[in-house]
Order: C-alpha cells, then sequence, then structure tokens
C-alpha cells in the first residue's frame, strides 16, 4: 500500500486503517464535525452505524466515547490537536484517563504544519499535555506505515491512547513488507558513533536528512525514531547516550513538555550526557505557507545538523 519515498499525511493513513480493521476488529468512531479533515468521513462511509458526528462539542464528544467504552465498546475520538488536546482536555483527562477507558484520541492537524490556519489552530503542546495525563498512552508516527500499525495497537491495547496525526504529507521511510511497530520501542534508523539524533513525527525524515549532511563534515550521528513517547524507550536513549556521548532532539513541538523534556529527563536520570533540543522555543506559531514556517521556527535538517556539532562540542 506505501512505498518507501511516498508522501503521505498520516492523516490519511489514520482514515485507511479504520477502515481497513474495522471487520476484524469491534469498535466506533466519533467526530466533532471535522470528519473531512481528520479522514474519518472514510470510516463513516464504509460503516454509518458506527460512526457518530458530535458537532462543535468536543468535550461532549469525549464524554460520549467514554460513556460508550464503559458500555464495553472500544471509542476512537477524532478533531484537531488544538480542540482535542486542548479544548477538550478536562474531558480527556477526567472521563477518560481517570477511569482508564479504551478510548482512542485521534488527533489530526498538530503543530506548524498547519501552515495558514495559524497560531490557534496550530497545537504545539498537545504531546505535553497528554504526557502528564496518568495511563495516558502517546504516540506520534513518523510516516503512513507507522500511522497504520498504530492504530491497530491502539485497538489491541486496553486503556486511553493520544496518536499524533499530519496534516501535510510525510515521506514514507518505513518498509511496509518488514516494519513492526512494537509499543513503547524506539527504533534506530541509522547507527552512530558521533552524536545521537532522536526525533518523533514530522521531524524524523528531517533528522536523518541531518545525518547525511553531518556525514559529508566527516561526523557520524545515530538517528533513533520515538514514535511512543510514552511509555518512553529510556533504556535505547540511555544507550545511545552512553554511546555517543551527546544527544540532540527534534519535534515540531513546543521544546517544553515534549519529546526534549522526556529524553532529558531520561538522560538525567539514566546517563547523563548533553541534550539539546530542536523545537518552538515557547513561542506560539503564525499563518503561512510551511516550508517558511518550518525555516523560521528551525524546524530544519540544517538546524539539527547544527546542533547536533554544538552538542558533540559539549561533550567531556
Amino acid at each position: 500500500m506505501y512505498k518507501i519515498g511516498d508522501k503521505v499525511a498520516t492523516r490519511d493513513a489514520y482514515g485507511k486503517a479504520l477502515v481497513e480493521f474495522a471487520e476484524q476488529y469491534d469498535f466506533v468512531v466519533l467526530d466533532a464535525d471535522l470528519a473531512e479533515a481528520t479522514k474519518t468521513v472514510t470510516f463513516k462511509k464504509a460503516y454509518p452505524d458506527r460512526f457518530f458526528d458530535c458537532g462543535i462539542a468536543e468535550g461532549n464528544m469525549m464524554c460520549v466515547a467514554a460513556g460508550l467504552a464503559a458500555a464495553g465498546k472500544t471509542a476512537f475520538a477524532s478533531s484537531f490537536a488544538m480542540f482535542a488536546a486542548g479544548r477538550a482536555y478536562e474531558q480527556a483527562r477526567n472521563a477518560v484517563g481517570y477511569p482508564h477507558l479504551n478510548v482512542k484520541i485521534g488527533a489530526t492537524h498538530a503543530g506548524l504544519a498547519v501552515g495558514e490556519d495559524g497560531a490557534t489552530h496550530q497545537c504545539l503542546e498537545d504531546l505535553a499535555l497528554m504526557r502528564t495525563i496518568p495511563g495516558m498512552t502517546v504516540i506520534n508516527p513518523a510516516d503512513a506505515v507507522e500511522a497504520r500499525l498504530a492504530v491497530k495497537c491502539a485497538i489491541e491495547t486496553d486503556g486511553p491512547f493520544y496518536i499524533r496525526f499530519s496534516r501535510n504529507a510525510l515521506p514514507v521511510i518505513n518498509d511496509e513488507e518488514t516494519y513492526t511497530f512494537e509499543l513503547g520501542k524506539g527504533v534506530t534508523l541509522r547507527d552512530g558513533k558521533d552524536v545521537t539524533l532522536v526525533a518523533t513525527g514530522y521531524m524524523v525524515s528531517m533528522a536523518l536528512e541531518a545525518a547525511e549532511m553531518l556525514a559529508g563534515e566527516g561526523i557520524d550521528a545515530r538517528v533513533i525514531n520515538i514514535h511512543t513517547l510514552k511509555p518512553l524507550d529510556s533504556e535505547l536513549i540511555c544507550k545511545a547516550a552512553a554511546e555517543t556521548g551527546a544527544i540532540v532532539t527534534a519535534e515540531e513541538h513546543n521544546v517544553i513538555g515534549g519529546l526534549g523534556a522526556a529524553v532529558a529527563q531520561a538522560v538525567c536520570q539514566g546517563c547523563p550526557v548533553p541534550v539539546l533540543s530542536v523545537g518552538t522555543e515557547d513561542v506560539f506559531g503564525r499563518s503561512g505557507k510551511v516550508p517558511p514556517l518550518l525555516e523560521m521556527y528551525g524546524l530544519t535538517p540544517a538546524n539539527i545538523a547544527e546542533h547536533a556539532k554544538k552538542a558533540i562540542a559539549l561533550k567531556k
């Protein structure tokens, strides 16, 4: 279905995966008047009796999903990340997280790559918010192959999930025939001895590009894809810290509370080495075309490479 090098938005993979797994698994899908954008419309057309549009009322949608889950259903609740994690945070925390219900939150349109929708819709805080809810699993797939398998994993695993999907097309980096998704296990995409680039979601393909740039300067960079931010693969990260002596994290998210914070905590506790973070620096986004926005906020392979050189210079 997906070939390496293809460009596919992970929200598209989400919609297709819901339809693909519907015959095998018993679940329902809810949306908040954004089915065309979140791609749950694909499921709506195929299984109208298992789809519920809750209107522009995200908090209510979370509570409906919680009620269905309490009655024994697995429920996917979908909206833009800003609304699913932001507007409905209290309901996600109290109605879903607290009773540890089988609700899977499918959040699309996160990060700067929402582009022209601007700061109000560019959710750069969702990973931090969802990480703080006890028992909430947090996943940020790097490509369509990973997104598809993350949906399957969420269906098969008990408890609340938050899965972040991209609006924009991302390069497919995983071989669908051989790739295995393991919850809570990072993936080493490239080995290296001088520095480790730890990335998630949109930034994984950029980290691979940064490693190529560094190789041209004689720097051997390891690249790790952290698709599961919670539970975090601290063992793999600390192993990389011990072997390479420096880490750079990369995320399409605020540096406060996201991947960088999680990695820094793990490294501090397990194997202290320099850790630098690439992400938005405690600022809101702004409206604009995606490539210039990413450049403006430093979410580029070149900036990851520059941070890698700075991290190497900090080695003792």
